[in-house]
């Protein structure tokens, strides 16, 4: 388990993502579709003991309904992304007459 700890520390180190104490937070990018119902992502406690921060991008399918059809990654760390992937599945956009593609940010940081 050490080595598996370790190693993962310095694949964060490599990455660029900075080892600080953090809390989530998100954001819908500037000409998006408005969110009516965000669901906050969980800190990974695995990322909560390394001190991760980052950034995890999506680019999120919405049904004219405002549900959420389709998430695709566009990147992010791979110990943050499933946290914010399911906290995205459950936000709600407002109605539209058609379906949209919305870019989503999910930021983990203090």
């Amino acid at each position: 388990m050490k080595i598996l700890s370790g190693f993962l520390c310095l694949l964060a180190l490599l990455s660029g993502v900075s080892v600080l104490p953090v809390a989530a937070q998100s954001d819908e990018g500037t000409d998006a579709r408005k969110v009516i119902n965000k669901v906050a992502p969980e800190y990974p406690p695995l990322a909560r003991k390394l001190r991760l921060i980052g950034t995890v991008k999506f680019e999120v399918l919405v049904s004219g309904g405002g549900t959420v059809k389709s998430v695709h990654v566009k990147g992010g760390n791979p110990v943050l992304v499933e946290s914010a992937e399911n906290a995205v599945r459950g936000w709600h956009w407002e109605r539209s007459e058609h379906d949209s593609t919305e870019l989503v940010e999910i930021k983990f940081g203090p």
